[in-house]
């Protein structure tokens, strides 16, 4: 089974796309859920993150208060490599164990969708990488329904990513998440019948 890895920017579509991937059969990992799960009360990097990040991290009900470390880890780049070093070594132990299952279970192939694989050199671990590609005015739109920010907010959370640039120079897909849904469709039907037959 062949794992191939999904991203793009920020409110590029990642969940959505990679739904559609699963809709023709397809398993998928999603590194964002993973990242919730591995710092639940009781886990190693839960404690980690704590004992770096201190209590006020904390919901009344001892669960992490992701948008309060997300605050604090935000423009600092010493912060958040440290949050990083926690998470995503669990994160990676957490995705291996999954795609052992899917390969027992004989599915066609994995999409192993996160915001980081370019970043952290995720994507050369993988049997191939796909980049979203959206206009920037989307993002922004997307952000400011999705997270109840402003236009000036959603602009510096995408300043603050790799430039979608940079991945499109390491993708070996691309989908133009741009236009139409229907093109969209289009696009993942024409990977899927490629990861299926290759």
């Amino acid at each position: 089974m062949k794992v191939y890895g999904l991203t793009g920017g920020i409110a590029s579509g990642k969940s959505t796309i990679a739904a559609m991937f699963v809709e023709r059969g397809a398993a998928a990992i999603d590194a964002d859920k993973l990242a919730r799960d591995v710092v639940v009360p009781g886990s190693l990097a839960y404690e980690k993150v704590i004992e770096e990040f201190g209590t006020e991290i904390l919901l009344p009900d001892r669960t992490i208060n992701r948008a309060r470390l997300r605050e604090i880890v935000f423009g600092n780049a010493q912060r958040r490599h440290l949050l990083e070093d926690i998470v995503h070594p669990e994160i990676r132990r957490e995705a291996f164990e999954q795609i052992e299952e899917f390969r027992k279970d004989g599915m066609k192939y994995c999409i192993y969708h996160a915001a980081l694989l370019v970043e952290t050199n995720e994507y050369r671990t993988l049997d191939g990488l796909i980049v979203i590609s959206t206009e920037r005015r989307q993002q922004v739109e997307r952000l400011v329904a999705r997270e109840g920010i402003s236009i000036r907010e959603a602009e510096a959370l995408i300043r603050t990513q790799f430039p979608l640039e940079r991945k499109l120079e390491v993708a070996d897909y691309v989908i133009d998440n741009s236009e139409s849904l229907e093109n969209t469709i289009r696009q993942v039907d024409e990977l899927d019948r490629l990861f299926v037959n290759g």
